[in-house]
């Protein structure tokens, strides 16, 4: 009865105006400065009463306060010490009343962290003094004008109780931190009993933890007055410990059944945010605002961090967009990746075309699943302050049903993966991670069919294989270039090839260099480059553009094999995977092309290539007519057919050929092969 008739007093004074305060960061503020105050306490008193808080504690940030934080809390604290002075006037109750007045435009949980703040700073402030008096006289002074004590054993039990009175209180500010800011409440029924029982209690709370906030205050002042040199506890001192020690356990009670209430909520909206998001499929929607609602639920925060400007923002901001949701660890990718996609992305020529129709957010899971790691925790706040995307301000709150339904429903294991919502909330892509490698923001807007539709009549050319890679091709293409790409970690190979190459260029042919090594990057690639004058003289990529060359082969076949493909059907597909398979064999190779969009590659190990390029008396007139691949495919092949289509053929069962639409390529002359159906009784 006594809680409801404080609880409607309380509800009068609470007139919120929208006005937003970031209480997490708050708080951690708060227990920084009780950490290190107990380290000057335990250096005084042999005892210290907080755990260990980090501290990078960033900016505090709040939305819509028409003053400065620090204005606010200053009032708070004057507020209190004057009625801490004046206790004489008027009840208790109606003095904690006026304080909440003062802060009634404020959420529940901000008025308990902007109290908590003030009495902190004062806190801080006390023990400083203490700690620089000793060495400081300008510290020594000011200590002296406020009467802080000398002798501080004789108030220890009244210390150790105003510590563990401010952790308590702490303890179930972040109660109400969870319940008023981080959980979704939109997700429950209104009128649900749980969430009305939660928020009687935390009203309640939010009470006992400003009373017991002017209790701190005013014991802090009578430390103030005390200066006693002897050893031995007074009634005072004992009197005041057995108050802060009442309100301790009062708080500790009231954190357990506020604990357990706020479980009951998140189990609630849990089991809710579960059945909403499996009802997903089989409903229509006319943006992706629900569909981004449920996956970055929040009641008074914005869920997304812009991480270039360091900007909090709601879903709001992707409404009509094509949304990328990137999903990983905390470590993302490995950096020659994370190069080549923001290269593919923001760098690309076109993204100024489109950098305002589609967004990428960034969703980090932890590696256990559920907790985070010190290290985890570091690696996603470097990032999100340097990454280009959005990123979720706040991973950890992520809901435990939307975890279960991304990995459930869009197969996210460990290896990072890009999920396409189109405008209208609906999945369009899986996995568009290996089409944005390869395409870049070509690829938009990143569907399942867009990357079908890509790689429909595309050849493996020069032009696929290098094109976001070496800026020089655009000007190869202008000068007619041909271009081999070759690798191997074998040096005297090496150097026999550049030699060929050199006679064939001093010969007249037409042909650039480039050293690609192979996919697996070794310290002997590295040694190879910064030592070997051959690979000097072609047109060397860097180390980070050969591993982007590697990175994006490797997209190209795992986008083949995704859409179905097989290397027995798919002449790109095996050409591919005979490429990256490379390093398992000891010979060298290279792959031969034009800068022509149009021209395919030819492919060339060991000794035939070495065969090939040694002879080229015997083939060099064949050039002006047939080209450099054309003139190889001739030189390997007397009866290949270079002008028009071969006659080939090959037969393929059901099961191995290629999907409807698909085009296949001859093997023999790369020209599109006819499909022509049998029927075996």
């Amino acid at each position: 009865m006594l809680d409801d008739i404080l609880i409607k007093k309380l509800l009068l004074t609470h007139d919120p105006d929208g006005r937003w305060l970031d209480s997490e960061t708050m708080l951690q503020a708060v227990g920084s400065v009780m950490f290190h105050a107990s380290t000057i306490v335990a250096s005084n008193l042999s005892s210290a009463f907080f755990p260990i808080l980090k501290n990078d504690i960033t900016e505090i940030e709040q939305l819509d306060c028409p003053e400065p934080l620090g204005c606010i809390i200053s009032k708070i604290s004057y507020k209190i010490v004057c009625n801490c002075k004046s206790s004489a006037d008027g009840d208790l109750n109606s003095r904690i009343l006026s304080l909440f007045d003062l802060i009634k435009d404020y959420r529940w949980d901000a008025k308990v962290v902007l109290v908590l703040a003030a009495f902190a700073a004062r806190y801080g402030e006390f023990w400083q003094l203490i700690q620089l008096r000793p060495q400081n006289t300008l510290a020594d002074s000011i200590a002296r004008i406020k009467q802080l004590p000398f002798n501080l054993r004789p108030l220890r039990p009244q210390i150790k109780a105003l510590s563990l009175l401010v952790k308590t209180m702490m303890e179930v500010a972040m109660c109400i931190i969870e319940f008023e800011s981080f959980l979704p409440h939109q997700h429950l029924e209104l009128g649900n009993e749980t969430v009305t029982a939660t928020k009687s209690l935390v009203y309640v709370a939010v009470y006992w933890i400003i009373r017991s906030s002017f209790a701190c205050f005013c014991q802090l002042m009578d430390l103030r007055t005390k200066n006693k040199h002897d050893q031995v506890y007074s009634d005072s001192t004992i009197i005041a410990a057995w108050e802060l020690s009442s309100l301790a356990y009062r708080l500790g009670s009231i954190c357990n059944i506020l604990r357990a209430q706020v479980d009951l909520c998140h189990q609630e909206i849990e089991r809710n945010v579960q059945d909403k998001l499996l009802n997903l499929a089989d409903e229509v929607h006319i943006d992706n605002q629900k569909v981004l609602n449920l996956l970055f639920p929040s009641k008074n925060y914005l869920p997304l961090k812009d991480c270039s400007k360091n900007v909090k923002l709601g879903v709001t901001n992707l409404k009509d967009k094509i949304v990328l949701l990137l999903i990983s660890k905390p470590k993302l990718l490995a950096l020659e990746e994370l190069l080549l996609l923001v290269q593919q992305t923001c760098d690309h020529p076109l993204n100024e075309r489109f950098k305002d129709s589609y967004e990428i957010v960034w969703i980090p899971f932890p590696s256990s699943g559920t907790s985070w790691t010190d290290a985890e925790q570091s690696s996603f706040e470097f990032l999100s302050n340097s990454l280009p995307w959005y990123a979720v301000w706040k991973p950890r709150l992520l809901s435990s049903a939307v975890a279960k339904y991304i990995k459930d429903k869009w197969n996210y294991r460990d290896d990072p993966v890009i999920v396409t919502l189109d405008s209208n909330g609906t999945v369009a892509n899986c996995n568009a991670l290996d089409m944005i490698m390869i395409w870049g923001v070509r690829a938009y807007p990143f569907s399942a069919s867009k990357e079908a539709e890509l790689w429909e009549d595309q050849n493996l050319t020069m032009q696929l294989l290098l094109g976001d890679i070496n800026p020089l091709l655009a000007y190869w293409v202008e000068k007619g270039k041909n271009i081999c790409i070759y690798g191997s970690e074998n040096l005297p190979w090496i150097q026999q090839f550049s030699d060929c190459i050199t006679k064939l260029k001093q010969q007249g042919l037409q042909l650039e260099t480039i050293y690609v090594g192979h996919s697996n990057f070794t310290e002997q690639i590295k040694n190879i480059m910064s030592s070997s004058t051959e690979i000097n003289e072609s047109s060397q990529l860097s180390f980070t553009k050969m591993q982007l060359f590697w990175i994006r082969l490797a997209s190209m076949r795992r986008s083949k094999l995704r859409l179905g493909k097989t290397p027995s059907s798919d002449q790109v597909l095996a050409e591919l995977s005979a490429m990256l398979d490379m390093n398992d064999k000891k010979e060298g190779w290279a792959v031969i092309g034009s800068c022509c969009k149009e021209d395919n590659i030819i492919r060339l190990q060991g000794m035939v290539l070495m065969d090939f390029l040694g002879r080229f008396d015997e083939w060099g007139e064949d050039l002006e007519r047939f080209g450099l691949v054309g003139t190889a495919r001739k030189f390997l092949d007397p009866n290949f057919v270079v002008e028009g289509p071969c006659n080939h053929s090959y037969m393929v069962s059901s099961s191995e050929g290629s999907t409807q639409g698909s085009v296949v390529t001859c093997p023999v002359c790369n020209c599109p092969m006819k499909k022509f159906v049998v029927y075996q009784p």
